[in-house]
């Protein structure tokens, strides 16, 4: 990724969910400027429901992101092969115990695609604000879907130098819509001259509050942002 070296990129991830972009993006050559713009909160009540879930009643446990793998990984006993669990993308499957399918596409709608037709109970682990498409595409295929949202996304509050940091930056990587809306919560529609969103989802999100994305990467990944961005800059020289 030659187009990348010295590229100052903002990382707006939470803050617990950085040090691994900016390690990959300092991998490639770039510079990673940190500015989380979300924070992850759990939802107790929700916390609580899947704490006491039996997990042995369903046949899969279904992971949308690391932050719900995180929640889910205590619970799922050591050795046990039940419930199957499945994850949206390898990021997600990293955090799992062990994970029986993970999308080709790493999106919701991948992981639908890859899931098989069933008739069984399936859990579905997701923040608050997840859209619909993987729940009701389960529910579609004949699975009995319960779901629990118990964490959700809510804006941070970078300091004034990390501030300034973003908006001398090169390019901007959203990894999620509530991303987003965090920057244009702060900045409004001032933004660096090139902005990559993880996918058409999160571009949505970006441009329904007034921000202009430049890339959408088709690969829903930090390292997929990151070979869209190259080969943009590759075909701008």
């Amino acid at each position: 990724m030659k187009s990348l070296a010295g590229r100052r990129l903002v990382v707006t991830r939470a803050a617990d969910q950085a040090d691994s972009s900016a390690e990959l993006i300092t991998s490639v050559g770039a510079i990673a400027v940190v500015v989380p713009l979300i924070e992850i909160v759990d939802e107790a009540d929700e916390v609580a429901r899947l704490t006491a879930l039996d997990l042995d009643a369903f046949q899969w446990l279904v992971v949308t992101s690391p932050n719900g793998a995180r929640r889910v990984a205590p619970l799922v006993a050591p050795g046990s092969s039940r419930p199957l669990l499945a994850a949206v993308g390898a990021a997600t499957a990293e955090v799992l115990p062990r994970c029986d399918l993970v999308a080709e596409t790493q999106s919701a709608a991948g992981l639908l695609e890859a899931f098989p037709q069933g008739a069984g109970r399936v859990v579905v682990v997701q923040a608050v604000d997840a859209e619909p498409t993987l729940v009701d595409g389960l529910a579609e295929r004949g699975w009995d879907v319960e779901v629990i949202k118990p964490f959700r996304a809510v804006t941070a509050n970078p300091s004034e130098e990390q501030q300034r940091a973003a908006m001398d930056a090169d390019a901007v990587l959203f990894a999620s819509g509530s991303a987003a809306r965090g920057w244009a919560e702060i900045f409004g529609s001032r933004a660096p001259s090139i902005s990559v969103a993880i996918g058409t989802r999160t571009a949505a999100a970006a441009e329904q509050v007034g921000l202009k994305i430049t890339i959408v990467s088709a690969d829903h990944s930090m390292y997929g942002m990151l070979v869209a961005l190259d080969r943009y800059l590759s075909d701008c020289n």
